[in-house]
């Protein structure tokens, strides 16, 4: 018999088939789980993880602009409610019953972010939430100030500040943001590889989403901080090995002109280091370049 993926058993669950055991403390009725912004693609992927672990769908409270688009999980006998940081009114009763809480940072749309952090960690406060899980960011342990980081710091300064016990996961940048740069590389048969690169710990989106699951779903991580990343640093001649080893296309490594201007990416020396969280918290290896661009070879020969 075909051994079940984790993939195969979050698939499962979500078409409402049992998983037996998984033994959590939600499972069995001690707390209650809010996610916010479930219906964003983070979101959703927590969800069917915590399913997957076996947390029962009635002990999840989803909460999102648009729960609508949650019925899903309503069938499954999840708790689905409007909820939205900037009408600060809406989120008592978006949160009401919940005992954990997973604080997914929001985009700038809806003001200033630590403000309207701040109204969902008072909601929760008030509702009786006891832990909150917090997306931030990477580069806050290596002393990163600026930038995104002074939002997500500002949050931090504020959930310590709660008298909630808190969990800082600082996700490094999604693996995802990758695929157009690696397609290009496959389209063109080249890879231009900068003077002075510096590769970073790219995650995937799925890993980060498996965290925050086992972070919310078991005990011992009040009061912490886990550096979320994937298994080894990435850069363009990682890329492009990995791309080539997944469709087949050979690419060439070209020096950047060296009278080129400069490029300004995204990231930088605070992204540059790799963590086993990801590992320690869930119990299987963070996914690889090689493995997330496999995955996605389709996307990469579009």
């Amino acid at each position: 018999m075909k051994q079940l993926t984790r993939r195969d058993a979050v698939q499962m669950v979500v078409a409402g088939v049992l998983l037996t055991g998984a033994t959590t403390a939600a499972a069995a009725g001690a707390d209650r789980i809010i996610i916010s912004g479930a219906s964003g693609q983070l979101g959703d992927a927590a969800v069917k993880d915590l399913l997957a672990r076996g947390v029962a769908a009635n002990n999840l409270i989803l909460c999102s602009r648009t729960p609508e688009s949650l019925a899903q999980y309503a069938k499954l006998g999840a708790v689905t409610r409007f909820g939205d940081f900037s009408q600060p009114d809406s989120l008592a009763a978006a949160f009401a019953g919940g005992t954990r809480m997973l604080l997914i940072s929001i985009g700038g749309g809806a003001g200033p972010r630590p403000v309207a952090h701040g109204h969902a960690i008072d909601a929760a406060k008030t509702a009786g939430v006891k832990q909150i899980a917090y997306t931030s960011w990477l580069g806050i342990s290596k002393g990163d100030s600026q930038g995104i980081a002074v939002d997500h710091i500002a949050t931090e300064d504020l959930l310590r500040k709660s008298g909630v016990a808190y969990t800082f996961l600082r996700n490094s940048l999604y693996m995802e943001i990758l695929l157009p740069q690696a397609a290009r590389m496959v389209a063109d048969g080249k890879a231009v590889v900068p003077a002075a690169e510096v590769r970073m710990g790219y995650v995937s989106r799925g890993d980060c989403a498996a965290a925050a699951a086992a972070v919310l779903s078991t005990r011992g991580h009040d009061n912490k901080s886990y550096d979320i990343t994937g298994p080894a640093l990435v850069g363009v001649a990682d890329i492009a090995a990995a791309a080539t080893a997944a469709t087949g296309k050979a690419i060439a490594l070209v020096p950047a002109d060296p009278n080129a201007p400069p490029t300004r990416g995204f990231g930088g020396p605070a992204l540059a280091f790799a963590s086993t969280a990801v590992a320690d918290l869930t119990g299987h290896p963070a996914t690889s370049i090689k493995a997330f661009l496999a995955a996605n070879r389709d996307k990469l020969l579009a």
